[in-house]
């Protein structure tokens, strides 16, 4: 399946989220704390490849997604993040982190966030609460995307295709920070309290 979509950064959470109901969405789910964990090999061979192992832990569900960039990723402007992905719901979390690690792929990076859904029928809209501040992402159609976007009072200008794991890396380097994980409790930031209240 081809995943198409972009980030932006939020100031004001509530005033977006007001704006995507004018515009006929509905949340599908309410902020949940999920926690990323990306496996590779010793030499790094998926990041070498393009490729991304994830598994995904959120509200007693766990997600083993595999993502690699399409052979025509020209075929889309720079303006949005294209990638093929594959996922599928697992059982026990723990136990296929154990069957990676047996085949020798291990956790090289971990990062965690308290994600909102919303749905208007043909796209979603995700509110991720990070240690790097609120994000969002719209996932859908180019076109939808830039529809959706101006409804939402989102410029072009402001859209971004970096993964978490690079917005991560920039931030080491502007802060010097030694967090090697992109947690709440390695960056020292603390859980905003109405994330934690909601998703609880």
């Amino acid at each position: 399946m081809d995943e198409v979509e972009i980030k932006f950064r939020v100031n004001d959470s509530a005033a977006l989220l007001e704006r995507a109901r004018r515009a006929g969405f509905a949340e599908v789910t309410s902020p949940t704390h999920e926690f990323n964990t990306l496996y590779d090999t010793p030499d790094r061979k998926l990041r070498q490849r393009g490729q991304l192992l994830r598994l995904r832990q959120y509200g007693g569900h766990s997600i083993l997604t595999q993502k690699s960039r399409p052979p025509d990723e020209n075929a889309l402007t720079d303006r949005y993040k294209r990638r093929i992905e594959l996922e599928t719901e697992v059982s026990d979390g723990d136990i296929m982190a154990q069957v990676l690690t047996t085949l020798g792929y291990g956790p090289v990076f971990r990062y965690e966030k308290y994600r909102a859904e919303w749905a208007d029928g043909e796209g979603h809209l995700v509110l991720d609460e990070t240690p790097l501040g609120t994000l969002a992402e719209l996932e859908g159609e180019p076109a939808w995307i830039d529809r959706v976007a101006e409804q939402l009072s989102i410029h072009p200008a402001e859209y971004m295709t970096a993964s978490y794991g690079t917005l991560f890396l920039e931030w080491k380097a502007a802060t010097g920070h030694p967090a090697q994980n992109m947690t709440f409790a390695e960056m020292a930031v603390p859980v905003p309290a109405s994330f934690v209240n909601s998703a609880n």
